[in-house]
């Protein structure tokens, strides 16, 4: 702390302003005093609870009323809605002579009434910087559909040459890439190329890296548009208009509009302050207003209006044309409790404050080193880590690599994150060209991404050893010199290698031992194995039965995991969504074919036949192989047992015999399973999860040895916390990790590797109530971590024999196959 404030003491804390930052965290968001380090403000900010505190008095002690009335109530919220405009046309220095402040639902739906009501024609252009949102790139669909040509363009900036006068500012460049057109020679030219409109969109800040854009652009492409736009196709187009996507940066350095006069403005208060959610703003020059082509009208915009002939009169004031339905009034009501607040800090202190932690954070990631001198961090758009600069705002983007140059996934770095409180952003963050720009992808690479099939927010953080995105962390108002420490403190515990040495035996390579192997089998050369258990889960993520018998099959233990619960909209419920499924008991009696269901819920039991001939597919199947049931009473009657069971709206779904080998992958869409040589009804993997006694007890050893406050609320982990079918005793810890096929009685079984474990493992059901923590997960992966996975487990493949019925059995001698 104190090398920090040497640096930056003079910029972080708000020593000018009523409270300090101590002071802000200690009266303003005590709820982040459990432990939650939040550093996705470029995504969301936090709202203030005296913020809270303050519209909740107001709208307690106040009544607003539809604005659309000449009652008292309603002029009174009408003047309300008018200050409130006002407050944000002040916020951006914009005179209300030039501009109207129109409220939207959002940045989103302001970008969108744009492209809607742009007066596209055929002679139209539409540039847009290669790093903006893919809710400007929409408006692509509305310029290319008119006939209007689209090309993404690069920004170069070149600092003044020697005997340059400073005051010419820095030299810019627009380079454009593909010209994009679509057929049309259907359509009809409305004008000519003289009086055509042209529309220049860029961000004030990327959400990607940070990286804040000249806003001389505006004047450049508005005034200079041919020597900006030298070597272009489009360096002899007039009329352009500027818009500028100021959602992210606004909540550090507005935009002057007095300074750089851009046509558009959007923005999103939520980004500013927290709340409200679902409002924002489009800024429009009041002379460009006049020429946008709106289609709709509706209550509120209209004037006048005739229901069966064709006559409307539109309203005239900028905002009433554009505002459809009643406006969102008591959202815009507490805007101003955000504004105050901002207010009493002022948005230089904000952006002086948060930037000091992100060039912190960049100079310490840059630093870091492994082992064996590799660098462990790459920063992309970061080159200026001077705070007087003003190139970045408070956005820290960056991938990780392992000591041999690979890459670490950012779903990994997330994972570990959450399990150590703190909340960032992975991924490409809705912002498809600077993610390809930064990362080096290619068209090819991200077409044959897609076609291997990856999509935003799915798990394929590494394709062809190329990461797919990124990791972010960005810093809000509230953000503290703690946070930003503990998240650099988690990076270096986490993903940094010490020197590479050799310690009993194990390979040390990164922070974490490799899995233990061989060497700790030499404590007893003919170690002996046993099934301790055998546990059946019909019914995927509720709780399983214990016995000492059960046939085998097709799918694995007969019956495992041939039912799953499905909520009304199609998704499967699990644990990690409903951990009260975990209170839902089960068992099956083969002799009378029954599956019977319990929760303390639910007064009376549940009884379900599951003969073949009780099941009849349907039309209505789920992913191709589970059937609802035939008899609509049965059904019904089992389905509102479960809802009641769980809480909410769901129904029972049975696998069906089908021979396919598809299943659900953890998307939860149609996949190919990992498993391929069998069937495995609703698991996520494999047919079985085997789990060591031994390794539950090293597990165990470490949890007591590193965490007393956890030991004293929590009892010793048993394996089937685990959710294991089958449990073993006898050997060392993990030994299980080397065995390659195995033998239990007769019955044999191929190994298909290490289980990766999830947050479902840190949920467990104490006396009927469901907990939550951070262990026993946070502890596997200081030592359980292998390429992104945390492994405990083992996952298995029955080797089915065909010509006799196989039975398992309790007690049965494990002889395992290592090579």
């Amino acid at each position: 702390m104190e090398a920090f404030l040497k640096e930056f003491g003079d910029y972080y804390g708000y020593p000018d302003a009523p409270k300090n930052i101590q002071q802000i965290r200690d009266t303003e968001f005590k709820r982040l005093d459990k432990g939650v380090v939040y550093l996705d403000h470029a995504g969301s900010t936090l709202y203030s609870e005296l913020q809270m505190d303050n519209i909740f008095k107001d709208f307690t002690s106040n009544v607003y009323g539809n604005p659309h009335s000449q009652s008292d109530i309603s002029s009174g919220t009408s003047d309300l809605i008018a200050d409130a405009r006002h407050q944000v046309l002040e916020y951006f220095n914009a005179s209300p002579e030039d501009y109207s402040c129109i409220f939207t639902s959002g940045a989103t739906a302001a970008l969108k009434l744009v492209g809607e009501t742009f007066p596209w024609t055929q002679d139209s252009k539409f540039l847009y910087t290669m790093e903006n949102h893919n809710s400007v790139l929409g408006i692509r669909e509305y310029a290319l559909g008119k006939g209007a040509s689209a090309c993404a363009v690069d920004i170069e900036e070149a600092a003044n040459q020697p005997g340059q006068l400073a005051s010419s500012g820095p030299s810019i460049k627009v380079k454009h890439r593909a010209v994009q057109m679509r057929n049309t020679s259907k359509l009809q030219k409305e004008e000519s190329k003289g009086d055509a409109y042209n529309l220049f969109a860029f961000p004030s800040e990327c959400n990607f890296t940070g990286l804040r854009f000249n806003l001389d652009l505006v004047k450049l492409i508005k005034e200079n548009t041919e020597t900006t736009l030298q070597g272009s196709p489009f360096g002899k187009s007039k009329q352009w208009m500027v818009l500028i996507d100021a959602a992210k940066g606004c909540a550090t350095l507005p935009p002057d509009l007095t300074e750089y006069p851009a046509d558009f403005v959007v923005m999103s208060f939520y980004k500013l302050f927290g709340y409200p959610t679902g409002l924002g703003a489009l800024l429009v020059r009041n002379d460009v207003a006049k020429l946008l082509k709106k289609t709709y009208f509706s209550g509120g915009t209209v004037a006048a209006s005739i229901a069966d002939i064709d006559f409307v009169k539109r309203r005239e004031r900028v905002e009433e044309c554009f505002e459809d339905g009643s406006a969102s009034f008591l959202s815009i009501a507490a805007i101003r409790h955000g504004f105050k607040l901002l207010k009493s800090l002022t948005p230089s202190a904000i952006w002086m404050h948060t930037t000091s932690l992100s060039i912190y954070v960049k100079k310490k990631l840059q630093a870091l080193r492994h082992g064996n001198g590799g660098g462990v961090c790459v920063l992309y758009g970061s080159e200026n880590l001077k705070l007087s600069s003003h190139k970045s705002g408070p956005t820290v983007t960056f991938n990780l690599k392992r000591p041999d140059g690979s890459w670490f996934g950012y779903l990994e770095v997330e994972k570990l994150a959450s399990l150590s409180g703190i909340q960032l952003r992975t991924g490409c963050f809705c912002n498809p060209g600077a993610c390809a720009k930064y990362l080096d992808l290619s068209h090819s690479d991200l077409l044959s991404n897609v076609e291997a099939g990856h999509i935003c927010w799915d798990d394929n953080d590494v394709i062809n050893g190329k990461p797919t995105g990124a990791v972010r962390v960005s810093f809000g108002y509230m953000s503290t010199f703690e946070e930003a420490k503990k998240f650099i403190d988690f990076i270096i515990s986490s993903f940094v290698s010490p020197p590479k040495n050799i310690g009993n035996g194990i390979a040390v390579s990164g922070r974490f031992p490799q899995l233990p192997s061989i060497e700790l089998e030499s404590k007893e050369s003919n170690p002996s194995y046993y099934l301790k258990s055998v546990t059946i889960y019909p019914i995927k993520s509720c709780a399983g039965f214990s016995v000492n018998r059960w046939p085998l099959c097709r799918t694995g233990l007969l019956h495992d995991r041939e039912w799953m619960i499905q909520g009304l909209t199609g998704e499967i419920l699990t644990q990690k969504k409903v951990p009260e499924m975990s209170l839902i008991s089960t068992f099956i009696d083969l002799e009378e074919g029954l599956l019977s269901v319990e929760s303390a819920r639910c007064k009376d039991k549940l009884h379900i036949r599951i003969k073949s001939d009780s099941y009849n597919p349907r039309n209505d199947e789920f992913d191709s192989h589970a059937n609802i049931l035939e008899n609509h009473n049965e059904e019904t009657r089992i389905n509102c047992w479960f809802t009641n069971a769980i809480g909410r709206q769901c129904k029972l779904l049975r696998y069906s015999s089908s021979t396919s080998k598809h299943c659900l992958n953890r998307n939860k869409s149609p996949g190919l399973c990992r498993d391929l040589e069998s069937n495995i009804n609703f698991a996520n993997e494999a047919q079985f999860l085997l789990i060591s006694e031994e390794s539950v007890a090293d597990l165990n050893r470490k949890l007591e040895a590193k965490d007393e406050d956890y030991n004293r609320a929590h009892e010793k982990l048993d394996p089937y916390r685990f959710r294991p079918n089958l449990v073993i005793t006898g050997g060392e810890p993990y030994t299980e990790d080397n065995w390659r096929t195995l033998k239990i009685g007769d019955n044999h079984f191929t190994s298909l590797g290490g289980c990766n474990r999830c947050q479902m493992i840190n949920i467990s059901n104490e006396g009927g109530q469901v907990k939550k923590s951070n262990e026993p997960l946070t502890t596997l992966a200081s030592y359980r971590r292998v390429k992104g996975k945390i492994l405990f487990g083992s996952l298995l493949r029955y080797e089915i024999d065909e010509k006799t019925k196989s039975w398992i059995r309790v007690g049965e001698e494990v002889n395992p196959d290592t090579e």
